[in-house]
């Protein structure tokens, strides 16, 4: 974030503001973050307890009381964050302003459609900040090295999805054939989704084949389901490594914690710090 730093003309309380909010390495900013942190988690506690009827016939007022507080709260905190950088909408469309406000729409949702403030949940997702404000820069690398080795095997991983997909319909179809509406099967979406069942190995035994051709298809099926399984595994852990080699290669800033640095870099190329 540091890109969206207000310039040097901006008023003084905007960059003071933007010290607090966004820098978790000054005394008010590490003491905003935390007191952020503790809010996040009661916030949703509370949605927690609310959902639990004899916690909600009890407290069910006082637990709509702390949703709404923490709500405004979080609101104003979002105005706050869009009036202190320098580029509004860089900020709301990314991975952080987006998780920000979902994470207040719910509340304000729920006046029109019941039961959507339990999405409020999603405010779980603002607590991986704490990884920016306590520099765990060790956890940080992890996530970017097992992000790295998703995006480079998606390829393999859609083309893998879409051929289970396609196997799925087609076992689906056939089982819809030769079982038919009397033994459960009513539909082929619904023999597709026992087929789905039955090769991730799940087997919820809500519906099962009852022919004899019907339970030998069942059979391949489950077998064909434990090679599956395999499969994305080996792709992602073949990327892994392949990502552990390379980022071994790199240097991490111990500033902006920021990665891609060449071995033999001295200085860092985003925020100039020494490596």
């Amino acid at each position: 974030m540091a890109s969206e730093r207000p310039s040097s003309d901006s008023f003084k309380w905007k960059r003071k503001l933007y010290e607090i909010i966004f820098e978790a390495d000054t005394p008010a900013g590490k003491l905003f973050d935390i007191i952020l942190l503790w809010s996040i988690l009661i916030s949703v506690i509370a949605v927690f307890l609310e959902s639990i009827e004899v916690i909600r016939v009890e407290y069910g007022n006082l637990l709509i009381t702390i949703e709404w507080f923490f709500t405004i709260l979080f609101s104003i905190e979002y105005i706050l964050r869009i009036l202190s950088v320098r580029k509004p909408l860089v900020y709301a469309l990314s991975f952080y302003g987006i998780v920000d406000l979902l994470a207040i729409i719910p509340t304000y949702l729920s006046l029109m459609f019941v039961g959507s403030r339990y999405l409020l949940v999603i405010r779980i997702l603002r607590l991986l900040r704490i990884f920016r404000i306590f520099k765990l820069t060790r956890f940080l690398t992890q996530a970017n090295i097992l992000k790295r080795a998703l995006l480079a095997g998606r390829e393999k991983i859609i083309v893998f999805l879409l051929t289970v997909l396609s196997i799925v319909v087609i076992i689906g179809t056939l089982m819809y054939v030769v079982e038919g509406p009397q033994h459960g099967f009513s539909s082929i979406p619904k023999a597709i989704y026992w087929a789905i069942v039955t090769l991730t190995t799940v087997g919820y035994g809500d519906i099962s084949p009852q022919t004899p051709f019907g339970q030998f298809l069942a059979s391949i099926v489950m077998i064909i389901g434990y090679g599956i399984i395999a499969v994305p595994t080996g792709i992602v852990t073949v990327e892994i490594a392949e990502a552990v080699r390379k980022n071994a290669q790199m240097k991490i800033c111990p500033g902006c914690e920021r990665d891609g640095h060449d071995s033999d870099s001295v200085f860092c190329k985003y925020c100039s710090a020494k490596l």
